[in-house]
């Protein structure tokens, strides 16, 4: 019998998250269908990133702007999510937002993918930082320094979303 044949059993589902087995396999999904936008959101040689408290990993965590997709609204398309996420994360609004593509962060125990968003044509219109007590920093980043931000990021206890690799200069 292989893998995929046996049956997949929820041990544990809340309004987000769902925790599965599958014969030895324990992973997480998300609940509800949901799904995630990421926005790469790189102009004038600088790049948007948001800081943000992650309870799951204890610490602040430097990442491109992210958000679910339908969390809120069911039916909520991933262009309309990314637009409405990029502005509330970090006050700017993109005159273009093109999807790259859907790619999987970390395959061996989430089944989440997300939607990887290019955003251009860039204007500030806010001031960002989330909603509901978010409390996101936002901070724009010349490429040129994005080692030495991520370095001192570090430095102060902040963790590092993987999908920042993409970036150029981000070779560690």
């Amino acid at each position: 019998m292989t893998i995929d044949a046996e049956p997949e059993e929820i041990m544990w589902q809340g309004r987000f998250i769902t925790a599965k087995t599958r014969g030895k396999w324990e992973y997480v999904s998300r609940a509800r269908g949901i799904k995630a936008a990421v926005i790469l959101a790189v102009e004038d040689d600088h790049v948007l990133l948001v800081e943000q408290y992650r309870v799951p990993l204890g610490a602040s965590c430097i990442e491109l702007p992210a958000g679910l997709i339908g969390d809120e609204d069911a039916g909520e398309d991933t262009l309309t999510s990314a637009a409405r996420e990029l502005e509330e994360e970090t006050g700017y609004r993109a005159a273009r937002l093109d999807i790259v593509g859907e790619f999987f962060s970390s395959p061996g125990m989430v089944s989440e993918s997300f939607t990887l968003v290019r955003a251009t044509g860039l204007n500030k219109v806010g001031d960002g930082g989330g909603v509901d007590g978010e409390n996101i920093l936002v901070h724009r980043v010349a490429l040129g320094q994005l080692p030495a931000f991520v370095a001192d990021k570090r430095a102060e206890g902040c963790v590092v979303d993987v999908k920042l690799l993409m970036l150029p200069g981000m070779v560690f």
